[in-house]
């Protein structure tokens, strides 16, 4: 006859065995994973312009590497995107002032508030006007390059 010990090990192994045959419902499909970079395109010139708010990034990230794998200088007339291919030029309107600034899309971002749709220079930023207040209200056009 067995023993106690071992009729516990043969029932926690049948239990452990079985309950994974008590599952029926097959499992969702798996979704592919989130390649923003492969799945963005540029909007022609003649699609829609994006409203929202620019910020600007300068010094604290001077010589990081963006996204595109370039160097950051915030000297340069570049900015961060959410979805814009990398090299994309785009002209950014501030709305107050009717100031404006072509810049190319080397980073992704900005991240946080979906109101925020574009982070700029801080050369572009400067141009624009909105170093000292920090944001503006601003419309984004994909623009051909200079």
């Amino acid at each position: 006859m067995l023993g106690r010990r071992s009729l516990r090990r043969r029932a926690t192994l049948l239990a452990l065995a079985t309950a994974g045959c008590a599952h029926t419902e097959a499992l969702p499909p798996r979704e592919p994973p989130h390649e923003a970079v492969a799945e963005t395109r540029a909007p022609t010139p003649r699609e829609e312009v994006q409203v929202g708010y620019a910020t600007w990034y300068g010094a604290a990230l001077a010589g990081r590497t963006t996204a595109s794998g370039e160097r950051f200088d915030p000297a340069k007339m570049t900015a961060a995107h959410r979805s814009l291919p990398f090299g994309t030029w785009v002209e950014v309107r501030c709305v107050d002032t009717g100031q404006s600034v072509r810049v190319r899309i080397t980073d992704r971002g900005p991240f946080g508030h979906p109101q925020r749709i574009i982070d700029l220079s801080r050369a572009a930023a400067q141009q624009l006007g909105i170093v000292k207040v920090g944001t503006a209200r601003v419309e984004v056009r994909v623009v051909s390059p200079p």
